[in-house]
């Protein structure tokens, strides 16, 4: 059976341990623990068949193309996409070719404080490329406010930090429930949570327990809340970071490619890359090859 909504939940920097889940930082935390443990997890390759350390830009546009954006470059690059890379997400982004094949799709992610198009090209992450090249435009403070898009840190606590005290804050259970009503008006949504790799580079081991434990609190109300017979909620990651108690960077473990609801057990058979996860999610999507052609 298809699912009618598929809700992607791209984690960046969110490693398996190398250690068992209960001896690693990821213990005790409940929500987490199942979607990293069999049977709604598999493991993906993030390296890609690069030597090196798999990094971010080159990671997220062969998430969200199934392009080896790492051999087209001959190496891993980290940060924002430059100009190859976003000719390589533009020319067949998985937004875009949903679109193509007549599905409905969204970004999730607010843009409070300014739209995604006002960034200037070289601080435009993979998924802002993405959105602004298939969808044209980012959700706002506006729609954020109005429970219909979710802040990047799920509680909005960070634009406090940044003065922007008229917003109010939500709870992760709030979060969770703004997130399905956006789900629910469409057929594919994405929500970005990077505050995991930031933690694994720059946090204490208390700020990357603090960052976990706020996403576990997320994902476990949003699965609480979803409909499994209908709905499918996916997981991935664009390399390892938080997963290394001891230190800091990313690493070369392989990520998570978790599923439930709806699909699941299609969605993770025979899933080894971060390459397959676009195709993936078009197949489970009911997209076809003539679709694409058709559209």
């Amino acid at each position: 059976m298809r699912p009618d909504h598929i809700q992607m939940l791209f984690v960046d920097g969110l490693g398996l341990p190398p250690e068992p889940l209960a001896a690693s930082i990821y213990a005790g935390l409940p929500a987490l623990e199942r979607l990293l443990s069999p049977p709604c997890c598999v493991p993906l390759d993030a390296c890609l068949g690069v030597p090196g350390t798999p990094q971010s830009a080159t990671g997220q546009t062969a998430i969200f193309t199934g392009v080896n954006a790492a051999a087209r470059l001959g190496r891993h690059s980290e940060g924002f996409p430059g100009p190859e890379l976003r000719a390589i997400i533009e020319s067949g982004n998985l937004f875009s070719r949903l679109r193509q094949a007549g599905r409905r799709c969204t970004f999730a992610n607010a843009y409070a404080t300014r739209p995604g198009s006002t960034f200037p090209l070289l601080f435009r992450s993979v998924t802002t490329v993405m959105t602004l090249h298939a969808l044209g435009t980012t959700r706002n403070r506006d729609e954020m406010l109005a429970g219909q898009a979710v802040f990047h840190d799920i509680t909005r606590h960070t634009l406090h930090e940044h003065g922007y005290d008229d917003i109010p804050l939500v709870s992760e259970a709030e979060a969770a429930g703004h997130l399905l009503a956006v789900l629910r008006t469409v057929d594919v949504s994405l929500f970005e949570y990077f505050l995991t790799d930031r933690a694994g580079h720059r946090g204490t081991p208390d700020e990357r327990r603090r960052v976990l434990t706020a996403l576990d609190a997320f994902i476990g109300a949003f699965l609480a809340a979803m409909d499994p017979r209908h709905e499918l909620l996916l997981m991935v990651s664009d390399h390892g970071n938080i997963e290394l108690q001891n230190a800091r960077g990313h690493s070369c473990h392989p990520v998570p490619w978790s599923a439930v609801g709806c699909g699941a057990a299609e969605a993770l058979a025979g899933m080894t890359s971060i390459l397959q996860v676009t195709p993936r999610v078009l197949q489970l999507a009911g997209v076809s090859a003539e679709d694409e052609t058709a559209g």
